[in-house]
């Protein structure tokens, strides 16, 4: 999303530092309500920025992805370098976890060699206290020379203080020195090579900085700018890294780092006076000797994930009812008020286009926001972390990162917050295969179709056991298809699994209510605008071309009615004008543009057993799976919502289609084509379309081959 911010007249400050040290929860503590959330141009790493008043300027606020470090080992490392060292900000907040400050600390120490005005932000002091630590913030900010402050983001303890600091920087009052990291044959190195590097260039980077990414091997053309990188500084980088690697007796990265981490431990052990007790994690950790049990662990979580998938649909059916009534009232209005014979394309239009594109995904929000809730929870008290972890050796085994499994298990109750949940894999090929395999878990949508159709051909003690069977195939799968394209599409290096486990805490109700929101608003605002549109262009092709006349009033006229679903000669007398009304609206599908389509896909779908009334019921299914039920009562001109007209409908289904093609049937739509939401939500998050296109292809190819052989196998025994 691009912003309606001026960049150019406010100043620019970023709050940048390691995953789980609450920098987000002080992001919205400066900004409140006064937020943009999108997406970085050109990858689909989250932007979050906002407006403030900083003393007498505006300044544009924004919350860089979680790093450890100037090194991007992944997409959202790799944004937080770009925003700080090429697009340079005013000033960086560099928030760290005060109960664990050396390694937050490290990465300040990046920052300020790198010349960018810096404020070390020890956020979550009340738990560093609560632990027994005592820091002594005026010596750290004298052994650092530059400014510290402790803040509780959640409670605003400290924030005054943090806009003091802020002001001043902005107001161009910060010393200028920094601490020095480097001692003996290292720090001769990269004086040496700064003061080449000073004489070649013009980079907006300090020469020391250059220097040490020189030595490390990790120079990029955008950070030395017009540098001269020719033979002799070359030559001097390379005779400068062989000395001090012979001197000190190993990699030159590796003691590049240790300098960095050597430091950040000894500035804290100087302003450090009371240190936390050895007991603060020991609760977490007893907490995980049972719920990251090597055994009980992945029972444990999958128990928990059931639960929470469990809640999501059973507490949302009784919204989801309110809401559904709530569009059907105002489409009976509509329908009221509308005078007769005027404009009845129009009122076609609101109703089944408009009213009933808006209501098929607003519908949904009381789960998707049950669902994001229960996600919030298991992310904020630390748990979802280790439910990574726990499903990590398993995933791998099928070329998935542990990772995956989260944003897999949203799958099941919608597609879309699953593939937009993808954003949390580092590795962009990790990202991509999940991504790709997703929409094999069958979604909440697809079970008003399971309902249909297991009915139809299974006995009712088979019923529950297929049912369950169609969710485990899926997955199935799914595991197997990310197993082979791990293999070549996607071929490369595993990514190991790093996650830190924070300790267990209680969230805050304003942050979970905070990410519900940001979270369902996004689903909104992507999905809706998308299927609104798209919802449109189904109605166009299933409404037109409209029909002057319809044989089943040529029929009454001569006195006899042929009903086609039925196959049974009805006289005029026994025929209701309700039934009539339905069966000009499936002669009316048919000769509609989807009628058309259904006809035209018949010769491909016939070796599945399918005609060309499935074929209209699957086109009208890529606009929600769902509608394939509503589709096929149209076709069938069997009318109303009555629990018996679905049983009828699965009867008319039993007669005119064989088990095997039931069978064939329940695997295509369970595989094949993604609905036109997981179609856009894909290319969205993928960045082309391309590879919306190629899921949507591959999933259908794969589809129907598993249809084919499942009906020529299963048509050998019934």
């Amino acid at each position: 999303m691009t912003s309606s911010i001026n960049r150019d007249s406010i100043s620019r400050v970023v709050l940048a530092g390691n995953p789980n040290s609450g920098k987000t929860s002080l992001f919205n503590r400066l900004t409140g309500a006064r937020q943009h959330v999108g997406n970085y141009p050109g990858v689909t790493v989250e932007s979050r920025e906002g407006r403030l008043e900083i003393g007498n300027k505006s300044v544009l606020l924004e919350d860089l992805p979680g790093t450890y470090g100037l090194e991007p080992w992944s997409a959202e490392e790799k944004v937080a370098r770009e925003q700080l060292l090429d697009h340079r900000p005013a000033a960086a907040v560099i928030v760290v976890d005060s109960s664990a400050p050396e390694r937050g600390l490290s990465f300040f120490l990046q920052v300020q060699l790198a010349g960018i005005p810096a404020i070390l932000c020890l956020n979550m002091a009340d738990e560093a206290r609560a632990a027994g630590q005592v820091l002594d913030v005026a010596e750290l900010t004298n052994a650092l020379q530059g400014p510290v402050v402790e803040t509780v983001a959640h409670t605003g303890e400290g924030v005054d203080a943090l806009l003091m600091e802020l002001e001043r920087i902005l107001a161009g009052h910060l010393e200028s020195e920094r601490p020095a990291l480097f001692h003996g044959e290292l720090a001769v190195a990269v004086r040496s090579l700064a003061s080449l590097v000073g004489e070649g260039g013009s980079s907006s980077l300090p020469a020391e900085y250059i220097a040490v990414q020189l030595l490390a091997g990790t120079v990029s053309g955008q950070e030395i700018d017009r540098v001269d990188s020719g033979d002799d500084l070359q030559r001097s980088v390379d005779e400068t890294r062989t000395r001090v690697e012979a001197s000190m007796g190993q990699d030159i990265a590796v003691a590049l780092a240790s300098a960095f981490f050597d430091g950040a431990s000894r500035f804290v052990h100087r302003a450090l006076r009371a240190k936390a007790r050895a007991d603060a994690r020991a609760s977490s950790d007893r907490v995980d000797q049972f719920l990251a049990h090597r055994v009980l662990g992945l029972p444990i979580f999958l128990a928990l994930m059931f639960g929470l998938f469990w809640a999501t649909f059973t507490l949302g059916d009784f919204p989801v009812g309110w809401l559904e009534s709530l569009f059907g009232v105002i489409g009976d209005w509509l329908m009221a008020v509308w005078p007769d014979g005027k404009l009845e394309w129009l009122r076609s239009l609101l109703i089944d286009g408009l009213i009933g594109g808006v209501g098929g995904v607003v519908v949904f929000v009381p789960n998707i926001v049950l669902l994001f809730l229960g996600l919030a929870l298991l992310e904020d008290t630390g748990y979802m972390a280790r439910g990574a972890f726990i499903m990590d050796r398993f995933m791998r085994r099928f070329g998935l990162h542990g990772k995956s499994f989260i944003p897999m298990v949203c799958g099941l109750g919608c597609s879309i917050p699953g593939i937009m949940g993808t954003r949390i894999l580092e590795d962009e090929k990790d990202r991509l295969l999940t991504m790709f395999v997703l929409p094999l878990m069958s979604c909440g949508a697809r079970l008003p179709i399971w309902l249909l159709l297991v009915p139809a051909f299974f006995p009712p003690a088979w019923r529950a056991p297929v049912l369950w069977g169609i969710y485990f195939f899926g997955a199935i799968v799914a595991l197997l298809l990310a197993l082979v394209l791990r293999r070549t599409v996607f071929k490369g290096k595993d990514t190991p699994f790093v996650m830190e486990l924070p300790p267990y805490r209680i969230p805050t109700l304003r942050a979970l209510v905070e990410k519900m929101w940001e979270r369902s608003w996004l689903y909104l605002r992507k999905a809706g605008t998308v299927i609104l549109g798209i919802s449109v262009v189904m109605w166009v092709i299933t409404a037109y071309p409209q029909l002057d006349s319809y044989e089943v009033d040529r029929a009454l006229e001569t006195g006899e009615l042929t009903v086609v679903a039925h196959g049974t000669a009805l006289s005029p007398g026994e025929v209701t004008e309700s039934e009539v009304e339905q069966l000009r609206q499936g002669e009316a599908l048919r000769a509609s543009v989807a009628g058309q389509i259904g006809t035209v896909m018949e010769p491909v779908i016939a070796p599945l057993g399918f005609d060309w009334k499935l074929g209209v019921a699957m086109v009208g299914s890529f606009a929600a799976k769902e509608v394939f039920v509503s589709q096929m009562a149209i076709v069938y001109s069997l009318g109303g919502e009555e629990e018996d007209g679905v049983d009828s409908l699965s009867e008319y289904i039993r007669r005119d289609y064989s088990p095997a093609a039931g069978v064939a049937l329940i695997l295509f739509l369970l595989i094949a084509t993604p609905c036109m939401a997981t179609l856009a939500v894909t290319r969205r998050e993928a960045g082309t379309w391309r590879f919306a296109l190629l899921q949507f292809g591959g999933l259908t190819l794969l589809g129907y081959v598993i249809a084919l052989a499942a009906y020529q196998i299963v048509g050998l025994f019934c």
